[in-house]
């Protein structure tokens, strides 16, 4: 099981690949859409990274739950209502310190939030394992 320093660092290689950004740019508080310029298109991109880096497998939504983000109820004015920060919580556990109502969209993914959705996955297959 690698060491969640380890995982950053990976993910942190991965984003600079997908994303064309610079190392020291990919912080663990950077975002992926404020602070990178990650767009849609490019998420599709990032989680086929993340499988092939990690060689595990990340159903669609499960790290970007877009169907909640293009739901009004969950997202208005470009920021989670009450209601969309609880969905998100219930579906994101590992980044539930992080989502609160009023939260802009384009600070929800963090590639700290990244890195704790790794570390989770992989103990996930550690324990089935067991």
């Amino acid at each position: 099981m690698p060491t969640r320093e380890e995982i950053f660092q990976k993910v942190q290689e991965t984003l600079v690949d997908a994303l064309v950004v610079e190392p020291e740019e990919v912080t663990r508080e950077a975002t992926l859409t404020g602070d990178l310029g990650a767009e849609s298109i490019d998420f599709l991109d990032i989680v086929f990274r993340l499988e092939k880096a990690f060689n595990i497998k990340i159903p669609r939504g499960d790290l970007f739950p877009e169907e909640v983000l293009d739901d009004p109820k969950y997202v208005a004015d470009g920021k989670l209502t009450a209601e969309g920060a609880e969905e998100l919580k219930r579906r994101m556990p590992w980044a539930a310190d992080h989502i609160r109502e009023g939260l802009e969209i384009q600070d929800l993914f963090t590639v700290d939030m990244i890195v704790s959705f790794i570390e989770s996955k992989l103990n996930q297959m550690a324990a089935s394992q067991n």
